[in-house]
């Protein structure tokens, strides 16, 4: 049996409506997983059971995280949140956490885990951060825009290798103060983290970038979800 990879879904709130980005499925396949994309539900008895039903748990992209997550008032250059989504993603990391499944954060992923965790974000890189490359690139997606760097000895050097990688990049937020026990993995040249992990999980890594538009044409975006996968397994 494949590993069903739990989805998180990304809304469109003008239509009121969950959608889907198929690269998220078609990248989880193409490792061998079975994704399963979550429902919009509030009710944490089916929350707890769905994320019970899944060996692994994805956290996509999409809006911006709401800064009432880790305790800030929203600033001007803050962009549409969806509070149903947070608070649907909040109750599904509790269960994640507690039954110690693997999770995958990518981009919005990456800074919902850090605000979940007791971190904090920059809400507007911008206006927030001496940001010296561009982090939100224009079409096309799949294209890499600029390099990361990865620390030798992390999880992801043993799996990509300690040198730099090219990523692509579409995004305003970033980490600002890591969360409690994240560990980063990987920087941008100007400093601001764009991967990390949990010590101690099985598997509870994220990245910045977004390799479900890469992977077609990448192997170390491949080797991303294979490895996730297989934690899965």
């Amino acid at each position: 049996m494949k590993p069903v990879i739990g989805v998180l879904p990304l809304w469109r709130s003008e239509k009121e409506r969950l959608w889907m980005r198929p690269d998220y499925l078609d990248g989880i396949m193409e490792a061998g997983g079975a994704p399963l994309i979550f429902p919009f539900t509030e009710d944490e008895e089916l929350t707890d059971q769905f994320t019970g039903m899944c060996d692994g748990i994805l956290f996509t992209g999409g809006q911006d995280v709401s800064p009432a997550i880790y305790g800030e008032e929203p600033l001007p250059q803050l962009e549409e949140v969806s509070d149903r989504r947070d608070r649907l993603e909040l109750l599904v990391i509790k269960e994640a956490l507690a039954l110690e499944k693997p999770v995958f954060g990518i981009c919005r992923g990456l800074q919902f885990l850090n605000a979940a965790l007791g971190g904090t974000l920059y809400q507007d890189l911008s206006t927030q951060y001496d940001a010296r490359i561009p982090h939100r690139q224009s079409e096309p997606y799949s294209v890499p825009t600029h390099e990361v760097n990865i620390e030798p000895g992390s999880p992801l050097a043993d799996v990509l290798g300690s040198g730099p990688i090219s990523v692509n990049s579409f995004h305003h937020q970033g980490v600002k103060d890591l969360a409690p026990g994240l560990v980063p993995m990987a920087w941008a040249p100007d400093g601001l983290v764009e991967s990390f992990f949990r010590p101690g999980s099985a598997f509870f890594w994220a990245v910045q970038w977004h390799p479900e538009m890469l992977f077609r044409n990448d192997e170390n975006s491949r080797k991303l979800f294979r490895t996730f996968v297989e934690a899965c397994r």
